[in-house]
């Protein structure tokens, strides 16, 4: 069902809008025949990515494509994207079915940024709405604020008519007591060093059957008029401590956009990305000449480099992918056990799956 934004007061949009709910992924019909390929030049305008790169992630953008193909605005198309990854209880990073943190209560990120308006909007540990992207839009275009947080956050939604559900599936909720009984020193409440063990393994995914991840998605568009938009959500680190905020709702650090230049998003440690500003890193790299790709692989010279000066065993788990005013894209990440980048691309040429550059894998 088409909805004209222009013509719904924001709170009857909404209970449009959110319920898209298991309807919008029914995934069977996602288009065949995607390749994975090298991107070597401008696709053109317009042009959406997602850093997923699953089934999910490619509905995600068979969805927001439809907007920014019929002539609607960038704002439109990365809110539908984020939007359907985050009602997705398979995906345990993102939404509706994320990783609770160490209390067993899920608690999601999110922040948008329109380039036409250089507005932003973001809400932090938000409980019970399954679209924390749409909520954090709402604070850019309905308050003069970009950040709110908690009960401030949830408080906000419930004024426009936000559903309230438990955002625990049967599925996280299994990973979070496996956790909880195998609960041990490799929790986040020791130093940064603890991410990696003597020798330099990594500490993390599956070992001992704990789930401990980042899961994130960012989505960033730019429309047929050239203007550029950018969601980024999570429901943050796995078993965080209670109110943990990583870089996902900050906006400089986990997104950023500037319509004369491109957008850039960030997944991974949010801290590292916090403390360094990748995406407007990454995006003022742009500025300055770089390519997207090139972009992205200088963000994580610049976190490997930081880190390596204190550690030389310490890696860090980032993964950044950005856009370009002219259709160009990248994605680049530290070493780790997932191999490549990958990402989902939505361009005049079709959907691909693109893969960027792995840096400093030993």
């Amino acid at each position: 069902m088409s909805i004209d934004r222009s013509r719904i007061p924001r709170r009857d949009f909404f209970r449009h809008s959110v319920g898209i709910g298991t309807s919008a992924l029914a995934i069977g019909h996602v288009p065949v025949g995607m390749t994975q390929m090298q991107h070597d030049d401008s696709t053109g305008v317009p042009l959406i990515i997602t850093s997923h790169s699953n089934d999910t992630g490619k509905e995600a953008m068979r969805q927001a494509w439809d907007i920014l193909n019929s002539g609607g605005n960038a704002l439109d198309a990365v809110e539908r994207g984020a939007n359907v990854i985050e009602v997705d209880p398979e995906d345990s990073g993102v939404g509706y079915g994320g990783m609770p943190n160490e209390e067993g209560v899920v608690q999601l990120d999110a922040s948008v940024m329109d380039g036409k308006t250089y507005n932003a909007g973001s809400v932090a540990s938000l409980e019970n709405i399954k679209t924390p992207a749409s909520v954090a839009r709402l604070v850019m275009e309905r308050t003069d604020h970009v950040m709110l947080i908690g009960t401030g956050a949830l408080d906000f939604a419930r004024s426009f008519g936000f559903e309230e559900v438990d955002l625990m599936t049967e599925k996280s909720r299994e990973r979070w007591l496996v956790w909880r009984e195998k609960r041990s020193d490799r929790d986040d409440w020791g130093s940064p060093d603890h991410l990696r063990k003597p020798g330099g393994e990594e500490i993390g995914s599956w070992e001992e059957g704990v789930d401990f991840h980042y899961g994130t998605t960012n989505v960033l568009a730019v429309d047929s008029n050239g203007d550029i938009s950018g969601i980024t959500t999570t429901s943050g680190l796995s078993f965080k401590i209670n109110g943990r905020i990583g870089d996902s709702p900050v906006i400089g650090a986990g997104l950023y956009v500037d319509n004369d230049v491109g957008a850039a998003g960030a997944t991974g440690r949010g801290e590292d990305v916090i403390k360094c500003c990748a995406s407007y890193y990454i995006v003022m790299r742009m500025g300055q000449g770089r390519s997207p790709q090139e972009a992205c692989e200088d963000a994580c010279d610049l976190i490997v480099h930081k880190y390596r000066n204190i550690n030389p065993n310490f890696f860090p788990s980032e993964k950044f992918v950005a856009i370009n005013k002219n259709g160009e894209y990248g994605a680049a990440s530290m070493g780790n056990n997932r191999g490549r980048p990958r990402m989902t691309v939505r361009s005049p040429q079709g959907l691909e799956i693109y893969e960027g550059s792995t840096q400093y894998t030993g």
